[in-house]
């Protein structure tokens, strides 16, 4: 692909200074434009060292009004970023609903730079092309334009670029050993760059490469490129209206299931002298792997979905009572506040991933997008169905990058709930865990049930397994949860 580029391309001054003027009035309306649609914009800017990636950023910058927007330069990851999955630096950088976010060097580096100059395997900058598609492709289902350029310039006019800069006083630090010996890697390069441009050129985040020789030709096909993508979706986002959310499109209709919950056996449970006998030995040794986990860098994460009343509250609390409060933590998860409406629905939970060697609960977690946020019609049917693919996606993410994820749905019949409803009411100590929602959501049952089910049968993956939790008896429950995370944790212990 890249031996086609024509490189000789220019723009006399002429030509550059007629246009310039208009796209950067142009660009500005648009950047006003997508704020008041609320479109969230990425543009990626790639490329050879000493392209001009850093010019061209500044000079699409003068055209925006700089509220608006925020530019990340992408450098080797730090410590902290070391320890979380590799997708987790970007995605907590990703836009809000009407702002631009700028990449100078991007996710791309994991199958450039890291791939070149071996700092990771293979293994790991093959899946990785996967994972980048998966994260564009999700952020594009979400609304948001992506806009990737790549800088192309030969060997021989780098090597003139770098010259050039070591002969100004001023400028020569920018010319590091790194990027001679990268120099010397052009070849290498090259090929990783290809296949990096045939793995990640899609309809939804395409590539636009940049003959960069002339710095004025440049210039205006970046500014061409990102009018041309922004034009189109303002267009179509002004032309669509919001779709409305089906009242009909009840939970269930296009999944049929073989009723898995109610082939529980919510009869099983565990007398007081046994349980307290467990309870002691499984948090001890809880304990343990916590130490062992933190000496391995493996992190975990622990999910709890369940019914309203089902004891994910009590569950968690002996989970945690004997582990090291340094080294995890609880995250109650509950309706998105504005900020976390305004990005992907999952960007809440990226934000919160625990690092290596660390522990994460989740008392809930993203899966309300395909329960309550399907349920009460807080999102459309298009986007709670993709996301069965998305929730799949990240999770195997975090499992290929070390992490131990366990899943409960703590399962009780309904009787069970209306019991514990009703003693939460006549308990004053208690009175606090039951409001009105609960009850509201009470009599959605017949509709929680079959999201319920649908959840199950579309996100429990061999690499993330749900565990279902017969709940009725709330000892039984904590010592399965507690012995299930146990086998987890050890499992990853002896295959690591």
């Amino acid at each position: 692909m890249l031996e086609q580029i024509v490189l000789n391309q220019k723009a006399s001054k002429a030509e550059y200074d007629e246009k310039v003027e208009d796209f950067e009035r142009r660009l500005g309306e648009l950047q006003r434009q997508a704020r008041d649609l609320q479109i969230p914009i990425v543009i990626v800017f790639e490329g050879w060292d000493a392209a001009g990636k850093g010019t061209l950023i500044n000079r699409l910058m003068q055209a925006l009004d700089p509220r608006g927007f925020s530019v990340y330069p992408i450098r080797a990851s730090t410590e902290e970023e070391a320890h979380r999955p590799f997708l987790w630096r970007f995605w907590t950088k990703t836009p809000e609903r009407g702002r631009i976010a700028i990449f100078d060097r991007s996710w791309y580096g994991r199958v450039l730079t890291e791939r070149v100059d071996k700092l990771i395997r293979k293994k790991s900058w093959q899946a990785s092309y996967e994972q980048i598609r998966s994260f564009e492709r999700q952020l594009a289902d979400d609304g948001a334009v992506l806009i990737k350029f790549f800088l192309h310039i030969s060997k021989k006019e780098q090597k003139k670029r770098f010259l050039e800069l070591e002969a100004n006083a001023s400028m020569s630090w920018k010319v590091t050993k790194q990027d001679w010996r990268h120099h010397r890697q052009y070849e290498k390069y090259t090929r990783a760059i290809e296949d990096m441009l045939a793995q990640t050129d899609t309809a939804f985040a395409p590539w636009t490469i940049v003959e960069s020789h002339d710095r004025r030709f440049a210039t205006l096909k970046v500014f061409a490129a990102t009018i041309r993508v922004l034009e189109e979706r303002v267009r179509g986002a002004q032309s669509t209206k919001e779709p409305e959310h089906r009242t009909d499109n009840l939970p269930g209709e296009e999944f049929p299931t073989t009723s898995l919950l109610e082939t529980v056996d919510l009869s099983r449970t565990l007398s007081r002298p046994s349980y307290e006998r467990k309870l002691d030995s499984y948090q001890a040794r809880v304990r343990e792997l916590e130490h062992q986990i933190y000496l391995r860098r493996i992190p975990v994460l622990v999910v709890y979905e369940g019914w309203d009343a089902a004891g994910k509250g009590g569950n968690i609390r002996r989970l945690t009572k004997g582990m090291d409060p340094r080294g995890y933590e609880v995250i109650p998860v509950g309706a998105p506040n504005d900020v976390e409406k305004s990005h992907h629905y999952l960007w809440r939970f990226w934000n919160r991933l625990p690092k290596a060697g660390h522990i994460t609960v989740f008392d809930r977690s993203w899966y309300g997008r395909v329960l309550v946020e399907r349920v009460e019609q807080f999102c459309s049917a298009e986007e709670w169905k993709r996301a069965y693919r998305e929730i799949n996606e990240m999770e195997e993410h975090l499992v290929s990058f070390g992490a131990v994820l366990v899943k409960f749905w703590l399962q009780i019949d309904e009787q069970e709930q209306l019991k514990r409803f009703n003693e939460r009411e006549a308990t004053d100590w208690k009175q606090w865990k039951i409001t009105p929602d609960d009850w509201r959501n009470r009599d959605k049952w017949c509709l929680y049930k079959p999201a319920v089910e649908e959840m199950l049968g579309r996100t429990s993956t061999s690499y993330a397994p749900w565990t279902i939790v017969e709940s009725n008896c709330k000892l039984y429950a904590r010592i399965k949860t507690l012995e299930t995370v146990i086998k987890s944790i050890e499992a990853r212990l002896e295959a690591r």
